[in-house]
């Protein structure tokens, strides 16, 4: 994104641009914006895909993330290709602990999570994300994810903080509707989905987001999540 000439900082050129160079960051939440605390099992491997759409920009973000717990921790990569006023490819590791409420039935739980990419087509210095995740299993079908953190931008190091509350509903065994508020890169977004189980270890995500205030954006994401289990247990 270097030679894209954007300054997340003072918010120039459009908004929701700078929200999806956002999302390239290290994560692992898949496309929502607020991550959940929850970890993949030793044993486990996950790969998420996803593509955004900007209407407004036309810009464009696709993502794989192949991930893996080893240990206590979960182990990933991000691959992204953001593609706008001009190309940018971005390449990094990312690591995520459950700290506290591990267990499957926890009412409470919370994890750290830190990541790192590299715009590797132009240059430029290292961008990423940490984070503290904090989940509330209210009751069985209901529950509320939150996140505070702080961002750096691949493009030129700055540094901005983020946070966001996630209102996850499970109307079905297999179907969740998902709310979400999150300021990233001085942006604030407002995202509406939902994910689907298709199969006890895949689904499929979908949303449409409001990112930017004023002259904002609108953003359509797709999304598919893939489980390999290696002999360990979600």
């Amino acid at each position: 994104m270097k030679r894209m000439r954007l300054n997340f900082r003072r918010g120039r050129g459009p908004a929701a641009l700078a929200c999806l160079a956002g999302a390239a960051a290290a994560h692992a939440g898949g496309h929502f914006e607020v991550d959940d605390a929850g970890t993949l099992e030793a044993g486990q491997c996950q790969v998420e895909l996803w593509d955004s759409y900007a209407r407004r920009s036309s810009a464009n973000l696709a993502h794989v993330g192949p991930a893996c717990g080893v240990g206590v921790v979960e182990l990933g990569l991000n691959a992204d290709a953001l593609r706008a006023y001009a190309r940018s490819d971005l390449f990094g590791p990312q690591v995520k602990w459950t700290f506290f409420g591990r267990e499957a039935n926890a009412p409470l739980s919370a994890a750290v999570s830190a990541g790192a990419q590299k715009e590797v087509t132009n240059g430029g210095r290292w961008g990423g994300q940490g984070l503290l995740a904090v989940t509330w299993q209210v009751l069985e079908p209901l529950a509320f994810n939150a996140n505070l953190g702080a961002d750096w931008a691949p493009v030129d190091g700055a540094r901005t903080s983020r946070g966001g509350l996630q209102v996850q509903w499970n109307v079905l065994p297999e179907l969740a509707l998902i709310a979400e508020r999150n300021r990233s890169f001085s942006q604030w977004g407002t995202r509406l989905g939902l994910s689907w189980q298709l199969a006890p270890q895949t689904s499929i995500d979908m949303s449409v987001a409001r990112l930017g205030l004023g002259g904002g954006d609108t953003v359509y994401t797709l999304g598919l999540n893939q489980v390999f289990d290696f002999g360990g247990k979600r």
